[in-house]
């Protein structure tokens, strides 16, 4: 009866009753394209392609040159780098697990058994002996993967490895992303420093003037009063915009991995434009994403994972062979009457472990589930990005043109004010009202040239880094 059984658990073996679950990735309900406001199109995209250094599309070339930095010095890409080098080391210490093992044994030794030891035969006494023992034996081993637990922790290290590499290509997005936009963001304050500097000019000018119709009696000290409270309030203004632009450029130092007190980036008012980034398909997100691919990497390697554990419900097998010399002396260690050798086979199976077993498969089953629905989220986040992404540089162009005209009917306006006051035909609070619609254009027509690079970025990065032309 037992023979039998054991004959049913290895059939049932051979027959792959162990092999896990079949790994499908989960149907996932994408629509069909983006909800596409002007002036945007799709693209047609060419998944197959190496992203290359998205960052270039901006034609900047001091962006270039901290994204070469950041490359070559970042410690977060290192970590990950260092990562993927462990996955890839796992993977080839797993794999070696398909092979047979073979082993040398050698053995010197010079020793004297007791006179006291357990009798193995009581009509012969037990001697005291001291003598030397020379061995060489060479072993072989190796597991027969009945249950498929070798096999399936082979696809889990190929699927860690694959997360891994994932990993790096999100670190490595990631980081790109962050430099691009801590960039920008340094140079839309650049900007509008340059025009709160000009507005300080102008407002200083201005002072001077009312100082001397002050003094002509022209102007009262209530007009003197409020220019210089205009002034004064656009200093500080500049001062808190100096604080933020050294936050920008600290973070910029860590990211080209440099310490923040050896790093400066000097002011560039040059104009810049963010590029077109035509769209592709939604699906295509699944290919471009380094984190969904990742979190599908993952998955896989949940699957694995069940079959690994799984196994433990089967016997594992392990054939054993060697083959070596043993002897008393150097001299007659080979010769035939020192051969010796052996063959056999060993077979290990759990009776009873109180139900170990099947929680560790339910809690492989478990962590399954979790890394679907991990799957599922990391998609849905990355379609909520690309529709912010869209919808935000789409406003945002809309918001530049009209910011436009309001920056030329506000310098209309202080003009107009201007000779107003200068022909006694309004109060100079007019002019100083004036003054501010002006300042207050120009700034938020800086504030949105800026943040429409920075979003234009956010966009390219949703994307995957990878847009097609």
């Amino acid at each position: 009866m037992l023979r039998r059984s054991w004959l049913v658990v290895l059939v049932c073996a051979l027959s792959g009753c162990a092999a896990p679950p079949p790994y499908e990735k989960p149907a996932l309900d994408l629509p069909v394209a983006w909800t596409l406001e002007a002036p945007w199109r799709e693209g047609q995209p060419d998944d197959a392609a190496a992203k290359g250094a998205w960052w270039q599309r901006f034609g900047d070339a001091e962006l270039d040159a901290l994204a070469q930095r950041a490359l070559a010095n970042s410690p977060t890409l290192a970590v990950a780098q260092a990562r993927l080098a462990q996955a890839r080391a796992t993977l080839a210490a797993t794999s070696a697990s398909v092979l047979p093992q073979i082993g040398l044994n050698e053995r010197v030794a010079r020793q004297k058994i007791s006179a006291n030891r357990p009798l193995t035969n009581y009509s012969a006494p037990n001697l005291s002996t001291v003598q030397n023992e020379l061995s060489v034996a060479m072993t072989v081993n190796y597991e027969f993967d009945l249950a498929g637990r070798v096999a399936q922790s082979v696809a889990q290290a190929q699927a860690a490895l694959g997360a891994s590499a994932a990993d790096l290509e999100n670190t490595l997005l990631l980081l790109t992303a962050d430099l691009a936009s801590n960039y920008f963001n340094l140079r839309a304050i650049d900007s509008e420093l340059d025009v709160l500097t000009r507005a300080t000019g102008l407002q200083q000018r201005a002072l001077e003037l009312v100082d001397a119709r002050h003094e002509l009696g022209a102007a009262t000290g209530l007009d003197l009063a409020q220019q210089q409270a205009l002034l004064e309030t656009t200093r500080v203004q500049l001062e808190l915009l100096r604080r933020q632009r050294a936050q920008f450029e600290h973070a910029l130092a860590t990211l080209v991995g440099v310490p923040a007190t050896q790093f400066e980036l000097a002011r560039d008012l040059r104009e810049r434009s963010a590029p077109p980034v035509p769209l592709g398909l939604p699906s295509d997100l699944l290919q471009r994403r380094p984190d969904i691919a990742s979190a599908e990497r993952a998955m896989a390697a949940a699957n694995a994972q069940i079959g690994i554990v799984n196994a433990a419900f089967y016997p594992s097998i392990t054939l054993g062979t060697g083959l070596g010399v043993d002897s008393r002396e150097l001299a007659t260690l080979f010769d035939a009457p020192s051969l010796l050798w052996s063959i056999g086979v060993s077979a290990a199976q759990t009776i009873f472990d109180g139900g170990r077993t099947r929680a560790t498969v339910d809690f492989a089953r478990a962590g399954y589930a979790a890394s679907t629905a991990n799957y599922r989220r990391v998609v849905l986040g990355a379609m909520q990005e690309v529709e912010d992404g869209i919808s935000g540089l789409a406003a945002l162009e809309r918001a530049s043109l009209q910011a436009g005209n309001a920056l030329t009917t506000a310098r209309r306006v202080l003009d107009m004010t201007t000779a107003r006051y200068e022909g006694g035909a309004s109060v100079y609070f007019d002019v100083i009202t004036a003054q501010q619609a002006l300042l207050a254009s120009e700034r938020q027509a800086t504030q949105l040239q800026g943040q429409r690079l920075v979003t234009t970025v956010f966009l390219i990065k949703a994307l995957g880094g990878s847009v097609p032309d």
